[in-house]
């Protein structure tokens, strides 16, 4: 599976876990092809953002400007949590690399205005993690 194809089903997984609270291996499933194996860089996109959800959600909170984390879209908020994730942990991932993707997803899977709010909170963390 492609990296593009793993960040795309590891966004899905991650917007069902936060709207419907499925259990990781289960929400995984959802997203894979019938016959299709679970790649290692979904599992690790997911497992990563997950486990490290706290530290994730307090580095968005941190950069948001006149906007409360509440108000955050599904789709942005995975957006965010996704990229935050790579841009932090995975080392062997240039940051301009995630960010692109990142806005990529949100104008694909999120609203009109999702890839302006996702460049400009993503502009402000890379600045702080680089």
């Amino acid at each position: 599976m492609k990296r593009r194809i793993a960040r795309e089903k590891a966004l899905q997984s991650l917007f069902q876990i936060d709207v419907s609270e499925l259990d990781r291996d289960e929400a995984i499933g959802h997203v894979l092809e019938e016959g299709e194996e679970r790649d290692a860089f979904l599992i690790q996109l997911v497992e990563g953002t997950l486990d490290n959800l706290e530290p994730i959600d307090e580095i968005i909170k941190r950069h948001l400007e006149n906007w409360s984390f509440e108000r955050i879209g599904n789709v942005d908020r995975s957006v965010l949590r996704l990229a935050v994730y790579e841009m932090k942990y995975l080392e062997d991932i240039p940051i301009n690399v995630t960010f692109n993707e990142a806005i990529d997803l949100a104008k694909t899977f999120g609203g009109d205005e999702s890839g302006r709010f996702v460049n400009a909170v993503l502009s402000k963390i890379s600045k702080t993690i680089q």
